[in-house]
């Protein structure tokens, strides 16, 4: 059975490296050091997503990249509710672009709707910059 993912939007985040930077100010202030998004809802299913499962960052409109997800802690609010913490590979890991319209929480992704990894760059050769690769995925190049 293939992993289970997690679909959310990073409002906020201009980039990929503006979520990383944004991800390594909230990491430092973590006991454990490693990146988390606190959510209110507590995932029905996850089992299937800490078998492998990642959250799939929608950035400006397009699925961008994805990070492991490496297990779910309990946090309890100031408010006393509870909500779950998902904690993160730091680890960025970027994905052709795949456009996404807005939603509100986090939605689950089955493995076959993931848009696949970039193939790791070769030493000398540059990524695409974000815009053209969102522009190609608009018209349906991946």
């Amino acid at each position: 059975m293939a992993s289970l993912h997690l679909i959310k939007l990073s409002v906020g985040s201009e980039s990929v490296d503006s979520l990383a930077a944004w991800q390594a100010t909230r990491a430092a202030q973590a006991a454990d050091g490693l990146p988390r998004h606190i959510t209110r809802m507590w995932p029905r299913r996850a089992d299937e997503l800490l078998d492998g499962g990642s959250v799939y960052w929608v950035i400006q409109g397009f699925v961008q990249c994805r990070q492991r997800l490496l297990r779910l802690d309990e946090v309890i609010g100031e408010d006393g509710i509870r909500r779950c913490a998902l904690v993160l590979d730091p680890d960025l890991v970027r994905t052709t672009a795949a456009r996404k319209r807005p939603f509100q929480g986090w939605r689950y992704l089955q493995p076959e709707d993931a848009p696949p990894d970039l193939a790791a760059t070769r030493d000398g050769e540059e990524s695409l910059p974000p815009e053209m690769s969102a522009a190609l995925a608009m018209i349906g190049v991946r």
